[in-house]
């Protein structure tokens, strides 16, 4: 069986929606192999389990300086010619990228291989098309789309919208309802899978100026970078609300089930997770996200009711302070704004990626399968 080549690697955003697409991919028999870069070798995923794995050499070039850039350009060139070999040992039928310079040396790889050459498939998470996507996206069989309204998509690449793609335990959460906001409100604060320090300066404090009324029903979930815990910690002694703080929650699907808001970054994959969930949010945009795409991506939420945007310059904890207790005071905008998240959903995302994926894997089928749309 001709493999299923998939590329991914760095944060979360970049791994957790080729985890889904693994998962998909695995549930109907294929072979999958992983492309991945040094620092996910060793991302641990039961979609990845039965999988080959080959890190291959790699580093961002954008906003370095030109030694940097020079160096990162080699190891993506390094990255490529090794990329190739495999590819064409393997024999692979596809290979799919999510983006970031990890994806850059097989998509390279697969476009060098002529006439008997793995289909390119690049899927595309934010709001805003990332830089490697767009230097690849003109010369790809197809690039999937999370957003309708994604910019800086070049006029010739094949573009689709699927949504973008979440892990199995998430898009079970689609339709499950919103829990009832009348007993114990639950709050979870979550920066992405590499934490994030605004949190820990903001949120406690915050909380201390509730007022008693919301305090006295309050159970907070929150993470926190490993070097915040301790003062984290502190900064909740006394109050009383019952807190678990952890640098990594790896049940977010049961937290999100359980939530009645989410405080949070607004990356690609806690986009799409919450809008599974249904979960009404404070967004944070990663005020150094290239090209702004945190912000891009949480206007999607926040246009349709589901969430504020908060830009982290100008958010003081008496300012979070007031929007948490104008929510978690009001039932009905907690449930209006659950309904408006859950509307977004595409828990389909990971199944309609595969199906494109196996209808260009198969060579006979790259021109004109009838899967395709016309591009966007």
């Amino acid at each position: 069986m001709r493999p299923i080549a998939i590329a991914a690697g760095g944060t979360g955003g970049h791994l957790f929606p080729a985890e889904a697409l693994a998962a998909e991919l695995t549930a109907r028999g294929e072979r999958i192999v992983l492309f991945t870069d040094s620092r996910s070798a060793a991302f641990d995923s039961p979609a990845f389990a039965n999988a080959e794995r080959f890190v291959l050499s790699g580093e961002g070039i954008a906003g370095r300086s030109p030694l940097r850039a020079a160096r990162g350009a080699m190891k993506l060139a390094a990255g490529t010619v090794t990329a190739r070999r495999l590819l064409r040992r393997l024999d692979a039928a596809a290979v799919v990228g999510f983006g970031g310079y990890p994806a850059i040396p097989p998509a390279l790889a697969a476009l060098s291989l002529g006439a008997r050459r793995p289909a390119l498939i690049l899927h595309e998470q934010n709001a805003v098309l990332g830089r490697a996507n767009r230097a690849l996206a003109p010369r790809a069989d197809l690039l999937a789309l999370a957003y309708a309204d994604t910019t800086r998509v070049p006029k010739a690449a094949k573009a689709q919208v699927v949504g973008n793609p979440v892990r199995p335990a998430l898009a079970a959460l689609a339709g499950a309802g919103y829990p009832s906001p009348e007993g114990a409100l639950r709050l979870l604060v979550t920066g992405g899978s590499l934490g994030a320090r605004v949190f820990a300066d903001l949120v406690p404090p915050a909380i201390a100026a509730l007022p008693d009324a919301i305090r006295a029903r309050l159970v907070v979930a929150q993470q926190c970078r490993v070097e915040d815990l301790e003062r984290v910690r502190a900064a909740y002694a006394g109050t009383g609300i019952p807190v678990q703080l952890s640098p990594f929650f790896p049940d977010i699907a049961g937290r999100l089930a359980n939530a009645h808001l989410v405080i949070a970054r607004s990356g690609a994959s806690t986009v799409a997770e919450l809008a599974c969930a249904g979960r009404p949010s404070l967004l944070l945009p990663l005020p150094s996200a290239i090209d702004n795409h945190q912000f891009a991506n949480a206007r999607a939420l926040a246009e349709a009711g589901a969430a504020l945007i908060l830009p982290q310059a100008s958010t003081t904890p008496v300012r979070l302070a007031e929007l948490l207790a104008e929510f978690l005071g009001s039932p009905e905008r907690l449930a209006e704004a659950a309904r408006a998240a859950a509307s977004l959903a595409r828990p389909q995302a990971a199944r309609d990626l595969a199906d494109l994926v196996l209808a260009l894997a198969n060579p006979a089928d790259r021109i004109g399968a009838n899967l395709l749309q016309e591009p966007r």
